[in-house]
């Protein structure tokens, strides 16, 4: 899957900022087969997350409009949008040309059409054929590595909906056997990192794991455990449970759900169950056994991170009633400044604990908590994009290197096209490479990897008040981050503003020992040998 052109006609989103924005983001036929990204670089507030967050929208409306069992409801049901992009079928050599739009027709509700092309025409697509569903994203993946919650609203929404589902055939339909559909919809964010992160290493080859956890300096995973309490104070008054005669007042579960917990025991080294307040303890230490028996109940790293994040979305419950209406009401109203809160670990449904990592040497063992913000990103971020390896997947990444240090930022684009995956790289040219990605940044480190055709500056124009989105004017390949930054911030020369008024009080004065002196206090920089060359005229002019 490739984007190639994003036109917002009507949103939202910024109080009307995107509105009318038409962005060309590659042209056809250039390099499908090949991963690459696109980088979204700017000043804050110049719309880059809500462009992002937009391009979500739009795609789980259409997703809503074409698959409703996958995708149940729609964030931004006004939204008026027109995408193209080219789509890898199976079995078939070239890829498909596809528009999706939804734009206002008259006085009527807008409502999402797509359409292929063929030849120099456009032929409609049936909305409720099976080959249409062929043609939208298998995934769309959003990743946010802290607070910022502009993207997240889709995908909130996607798993309200999903979980409203779940409750459904929970306390009605107790004995429905079929799976709930996932959503296409999936955010990633600090809260399902310990889900990324289990689940791959649980069952990625030794070259994954190796790329995951280098950074952390740590060999592979030891051991953990997973609690589930399903007599919960916070749960409504359910049906007894499955092969269970009494009534109580607990979390209900689906047969999916069930059969997970009942998997996690058969995989576990040992566990325990408390009748007493139904919960249950799963021990884990993780070995060659314990891989092939997580292998034998799920078939990939995504399907068993899939099985641990629904467990872990009963912790909705665990919040107030109260807080969850108010939040999906202001979800609804696009009003909403955070998250739901974090319940405590003794109030949660699902929870890790012990996540334990074998060290190597004399370290022996280190446990989860002790690695920095910036491991834990990283290996997250990569975890994902490990998992995440089958063709017409679309990553949106909201500054994903926002905890990582210089080196690593320097490192990330590289790291991604070379992280091994269950069908090859993203460097190889292969299936794994049939993919797309958005990433936002503040940093020059991304854009100094990418030709200038595949940055976008966005910058928000004073005057009219909407959003410019314009190529650099120079090659950002293998350009230095000054050049970058002087590019795309107008950062010039790349100094802080405290130190600069140091430099520019010292060119103003007529003192050449005032100016030598200042001199020691500055680090090299062009503006130091501009400075020596100040004191030399100065001198010159004294002997004159």
């Amino acid at each position: 899957m490739k984007l190639l052109r994003v036109h917002i006609i009507s949103a939202r989103s910024c109080g009307g900022l995107l509105d009318g924005l038409d962005v060309r983001l590659r042209d056809l036929g250039k390099s499908d087969s090949s991963f690459e990204p696109l980088c979204l670089i700017g000043p804050n507030g110049a719309g880059k997350s809500q462009f992002i967050q937009v391009v979500a929208e739009a795609f789980q409306s259409i997703l809503h409009a074409v698959v409703p069992t996958e995708e149940r409801a729609e964030g931004n049901p006004d939204l008026q949008f027109e995408i193209e992009y080219v789509t890898s079928l199976l079995g078939q050599a070239e890829p498909v040309h596809v528009r999706a739009h939804r734009l206002a027709e008259g006085r009527r509700r807008p409502v999402v059409r797509l359409a292929i092309k063929a030849g120099d025409e456009w032929v409609e697509c049936d909305l409720k054929a099976p080959t249409t569903a062929a043609l939208l994203p298998a995934k769309v993946i959003g990743y946010t590595s802290g607070a910022n919650e502009t993207l997240s609203l889709p995908f909130l929404v996607s798993r309200s909906g999903y979980a409203e589902e779940v409750g459904r055939r929970a306390l009605r339909e107790p004995e429905e056997q079929d799976a709930v559909p996932d959503t296409r919809l999936m955010l990633i964010d600090y809260g399902t990192h310990l889900e990324v992160l289990v689940a791959n290493l649980l069952f990625g080859s030794k070259q994954q794991r190796a790329a995951l956890l280098g950074e952390a300096r740590v060999q592979d995973l030891h051991s953990f455990r997973c609690v589930v309490q399903l007599a919960h104070s916070a749960a409504p008054k359910a049906q007894p449970r499955r092969g269970d005669s009494s009534r109580r007042k607990g979390i209900q579960l689906t047969a999916e759900l069930e059969s997970y917990l009942d998997c996690l025991r058969r995989c576990a080294t040992s566990y325990r169950h408390d009748i007493d307040d139904d919960s249950y303890t799963f021990d884990f230490l993780v070995n060659r056994e314990s891989r092939k028996a997580f292998a034998s109940f799920w078939s990939s790293t995504l399907d068993l991170y899939a099985a641990i994040h629904k467990l872990a979305m009963l912790n909705d419950l665990a919040i107030p009633k109260t807080t969850r209406e108010r939040f999906r009401r202001d979800t609804q109203l696009r009003t909403f400044a955070s998250r739901l809160p974090e319940p405590q670990d003794e109030d949660k449904v699902f929870r890790f604990e012990r996540v334990v990592f074998d060290a190597g040497g004399p370290k022996g063992t280190v446990d989860y908590v002790s690695l920095s913000d910036g491991e834990h990103q990283m290996a997250q971020l990569l975890g994902t994009m490990c998992m995440v390896s089958f063709p017409n997947a679309l990553f949106l990444l909201d500054e994903p290197e926002s905890h990582f240090n210089p080196q690593w930022r320097v490192k990330l684009l590289s790291k991604v096209l070379s992280l091994p995956t269950s069908i090859g790289s993203r460097g190889e040219g292969g299936p794994a490479a049939l993919q797309d990605g958005l990433l936002t940044t503040h940093s020059p480190f991304v854009a100094s990897d990418l030709p200038k055709e595949r940055v976008f500056i966005f910058n928000k124009n004073m005057e009219t008040g909407r959003i410019d989105v314009r190529h650099p004017e120079i090659e950002t390949f293998g350009t230095t981050f000054d050049a970058i930054l002087a590019e795309c911030f107008a950062i010039r020369p790349p100094i802080a503003e405290v130190s600069m008024a140091r430099i520019e009080e010292l060119k103003s004065s007529d003192d050449p020992a005032v100016i030598q002196r200042g001199m020691n206090e500055l680090g090299d920089s062009v503006e130091k040998i501009m400075l020596a060359d100040r004191v030399r005229q100065l001198q010159r002019q004294a002997k004159q």
